[in-house]
């Protein structure tokens, strides 16, 4: 039996997360030309602009997510539109990779960010990614393209090919710190 190769979860942090995308919920920024409103009641700014790719509409989803596992054995990607996602009821574990030149998972860029509630991530189009929870159910506000869910559904319901998203199967990784399936 092959061992798993060890994936450490690391804290999310701008710098770390921007080859995969973008991290979101970081401070009020102090200006510098972005559009933000700050008084007594209220705080606002701009944190990202998302893009759904050509001819594509924005659509909010409700996501519960509850694997628990440390193995992680296969990716997902989306070729046309970022993708991000806000844990709303705990912390999530998004495990990200780049595309390598042929458009399959780059594993040496294989990485694990822990995702604490009220912060989130927007991943560029074509990263790799899964979702894994460290509660028992994590539910999570996404932004995506509304036909890539279509599509998503589609093929993971069906034997349709799925046209705008990719799902491969990687050798196996665990996350350093989440209980082993027994």
């Amino acid at each position: 039996m092959t061992r798993a190769a060890a994936l450490p979860v690391h804290d999310l942090t701008d710098d770390a997360f921007k080859p995969y995308g973008w991290m979101l919920g970081k401070p009020m920024p102090q200006g510098n030309g972005i559009p933000l409103f700050s008084n007594d009641a209220t705080d606002f700014w701009q944190e990202h602009v998302f893009n759904t790719g050509a001819g594509g509409d924005a659509e909010v989803l409700w996501v519960n997510y509850r694997s628990a596992s440390a193995d992680i054995a296969s990716l997902e990607k989306h070729l046309l539109t970022q993708q991000a996602i806000v844990p709303l009821t705990g912390n999530i574990i998004q495990v990200v990779a780049r595309s390598a030149a042929d458009g399959s998972p780059d594993l040496s860029t294989l990485a694990a960010f822990h995702v604490p509630q009220g912060q989130g991530v927007c991943m560029r189009p074509g990263c790799w990614h899964a979702t894994r929870v460290t509660d028992a159910e994590v539910t999570c506000l996404m932004l995506t393209r509304r036909s890539t869910t279509v599509d998503l559904i589609q093929h993971l319901t069906t034997d349709a090919a799925a046209t705008e998203s990719a799902i491969t199967p990687i050798p196996p990784a665990q996350l350093e710190g989440l209980p082993v399936p027994g």
